[in-house]
This record gives structure tokens, C-alpha cells and sequence, in this order.
């Protein structure tokens, strides 16, 4: 995830921050992806590896 910059490493720890920014402050993972300029793939897989996958109606990785 070379794009991901600023990003907790940890997996675990990049489940919390990311859940936490969904929400309070982005309505989709592509508008956060967008404003950090991070690939929205390599989020989606790194967060796969604890197998947590992103649920769109949730707006959140369960």
C-alpha cells in the first residue's frame, strides 16, 4: 500500500481508524480514499487479510 501514507500499519489498527473516519466523517470509502489519496484496492485487501471486507449499506469494514 505505497499510497497509503499517515496509515497505522497494523492491521488491526487500520480497521479502527478507518471505521472511525467512516463514521464521523465520510458517507463512503471512495470519498475516503479520495481525500487521502489512497488506493482503494490495497485498503480493501489489507483489511481482507483479517478478513474484514467493507459493507457499503454500513458504510463500514465488518
Amino acid at each position: 500500500m505505497s499510497t497509503v501514507q499517515n496509515l497505522p500499519n497494523d492491521p488491526v489498527m487500520l480497521l479502527s481508524y478507518v471505521n472511525l473516519k467512516l463514521r464521523d466523517e465520510f458517507s463512503s470509502l471512495s470519498d475516503f480514499c479520495k481525500s487521502g489519496s489512497i488506493d482503494e484496492a490495497s485498503l480493501k485487501e489489507k483489511l481482507q487479510t483479517i478478513n474484514y471486507s467493507y459493507d457499503e449499506s454500513a458504510n463500514q469494514f465488518k
